[in-house]
């Protein structure tokens, strides 16, 4: 599987494959403006890379969301330059969750190809972890995929954590998810002066794209500063650890 340093592999065919959409689809994204411009290489062949993936399957999501061209293009202005496509999946998976579809029944050769690669025991066994897909018992080359967190989890096979660790990181983002989304939905429930069905639905339409943003860039932010902090820590330690050693040296 790519990751995000590697640089542009793969082919228009190649890209459309592991997205799941047709060539023409990723053509016309393109003309649109949607997806950034292909790196040009030998013999003036496209080359697309992680962040074309990664945007691409943003899209795809938007508008399964029943979003128009217009406004995903509105969204994707919207958004903070310089995101890797790690934070786009992120943004990919918590649009999904606005409206949730049903797990969809896979084989083990479709979810190879929308990895790039073949998956081992161990895989699929991180995947089941991140609740991205269950084993069905009665066959061994079907799964139930939830199609909100495939891309993320295929994107995670490759980071080394323990699956363990998956699972306890896994419960930390729910818990204070579901808090943040029931504060919010009580501050939005204030907002309507008839709190009605009708009412609440409107407004969550209009809301959720924009939450959603402020959601994962705050996220980001809080992420890169206690990572600063933890990395800023670290060295103060190596310093003093050096200190002392140069102090007990003879």
């Amino acid at each position: 599987m790519a990751t995000e340093t590697e640089g542009p592999t793969l082919t228009v065919d190649e890209l459309a494959a592991r997205a799941g959409v047709t060539v023409r689809t990723v053509r016309f994204y393109s003309s649109r403006g949607l997806l950034p411009p292909p790196e040009i290489g030998p013999r003036r062949v496209g080359r697309y890379g992680p962040d074309h993936l990664s945007r691409l399957a943003l899209i795809e999501e938007l508008q399964h969301q029943g979003l128009t061209l217009a406004a995903i293009e509105r969204y994707l202005q919207r958004l903070p330059d310089g995101l890797s496509p790690g934070d786009l999946a992120i943004h990919r998976a918590l649009v999904a969750s606005w409206m949730p579809d049903g797990p969809e029944r896979t084989t083990r050769a479709h979810l190879e190809r929308r990895a790039g690669r073949a998956l081992g025991e161990d895989d699929l066994d991180r995947l089941t972890a991140m609740a991205v897909l269950e084993r069905d018992p009665e066959d061994a080359d079907a799964f139930l995929v939830d199609p909100g967190l495939l891309y993320l989890g295929l994107r995670l096979l490759d980071v080394p954590i323990a699956p363990d660790t998956i699972l306890a990181a896994r419960a930390v983002l729910l818990e204070h998810a579901r808090a943040t989304a029931r504060s919010l939905t009580r501050l939005f429930h204030e907002e309507v002066d008839t709190p009605d069905v009708a009412s609440m639905k409107s407004l969550s339409a209009h809301m959720q794209p924009l939450v959603v943003q402020a959601l994962v860039t705050a996220f980001q932010r809080s992420l890169k500063r206690e990572l600063r902090e933890l990395y800023a820590q670290g060295d103060a330690q190596g310093a003093a650890q050096e200190d002392a050693r140069e102090d007990a040296a003879p």
